[in-house]
């Protein structure tokens, strides 16, 4: 089968868009850097990466007969946020498991931002005392078996949707949309880089550029888990599990999957120094806000590895811009000076 072969349901405005990053480009004095806008793709609740996935989850959602979309994530998923919103785009209830991955001492960490745009879509909000994981969680399972017993029909989209079959379709479909971008706006961007920490936003890149890509080009996953060696194999596995179901017709090479650290800190969703930076620079240069938990990390990957000469003077550097805003709403405490 190939990408083609997968029935996409449209959650987006069309492509996401391309600008360049012009004083942020001058600022770091090397290469030029743009940024593809994933968090403005979507009329839905700010849409963001998630969304772009979503389309190829819910055709398999309304095949099962699903009338319940069940996901997890932290208490400010970005993720959650948005399976309320598809769910209320279809008609469908949502159920969404909200653990305390980040030990954020905001008070009205879980009552603000993400989780107040679920609540205000209509979703059923379980709020679980439970540390970060990306794996399956019992607080998940239980939440699927409480709509079985209700007499719903549940349709499971785990953290991120990223361990699912479908979960890098949707990066696999944005890889051959840049393609036509660059051939648009007449660039080719040797370098991309991502945030990575459920897997299948970087898995689902590098899954669709090895579909066709005749000229080298880096894919590079800032780890924001910080758990750097669990994260790389997540995307390892997802991506070839990618390329093998739209039938890229070749193993991917270990070369193709990179993730670097030094940017996560100690612990997920809590910002470190270059994170903060990240984050005033591009608003103040570009009027682009990021968050804490990803878009800032990845950020200051992009930052440093420009500045250090790691992505050369010459590139042209793609900045996947993943979403993640509502989040800031959560951590104002850092923003009161």
């Amino acid at each position: 089968m190939s990408l083609d072969d997968f029935e996409r349901y449209p959650l987006l405005f069309g492509p996401s868009p391309v600008h360049p990053l012009d004083r942020l480009s001058a600022h770091l004095g090397g290469a030029r850097i743009w940024a593809k806008r994933e968090d403005c793709n979507s009329g839905l609740a700010y849409g963001g990466n998630k969304t772009r996935k979503l389309e190829y989850l819910v055709p398999d959602a309304l095949a099962a007969g699903a009338d319940t979309l069940v996901s997890i994530g932290g208490v400010q998923s970005n993720h959650t946020r948005q399976v309320a919103a598809v769910a209320a785009r279809l008609g469908l209830r949502a159920v969404l498991v909200q653990e305390s991955w980040v030990d954020w001492p905001d008070p009205v960490n879980d009552k603000v931002g993400n989780i107040l745009l679920s609540r205000v879509m209509g979703a059923e909000v379980r709020l679980v005392r439970a540390g970060f994981g990306i794996d399956v969680k019992d607080s998940w399972q239980r939440a699927l078996e409480d709509v079985r017993a209700e007499g719903g029909t549940p349709y499971a989209i785990p953290a991120g949707a990223s361990d699912h079959r479908l979960g890098g379709l949707g990066f696999a479909h944005w890889a051959r949309e840049v393609r036509r971008q660059e051939r648009e706006l007449g660039v080719f961007f040797d370098t991309i880089v991502v945030c990575s920490v459920t897997g299948s936003t970087q898995a689902g890149m590098i899954a669709g550029f090895a579909e066709g890509d005749e000229r080298p080009r880096r894919v590079l996953g800032i780890d924001a888990s910080a758990k750097l060696v669990e994260t790389r194999a997540r995307v390892a596995k997802i991506a070839r599990a990618t390329a093998e179901l739209i039938d890229v017709g070749r193993e991917l090479r270990d070369e193709e999957i990179t993730v670097l650290e030094g940017w996560a800190g100690d612990l997920y969703g809590i910002p470190v120094e270059s994170t903060m930076e990240a984050i005033r620079l591009t608003g103040r240069l570009e009027g682009m806000i990021i968050d804490p938990v990803y878009e800032g990390k990845s950020m200051a990957g992009l930052i440093d590895l420009v500045r250090e000469g790691e992505i050369p003077r010459d590139s042209n550097v793609l900045y996947a811009h993943l979403g993640g805003q509502p989040a800031l709403n959560a951590y104002s405490g850092l923003f009161d000076r």
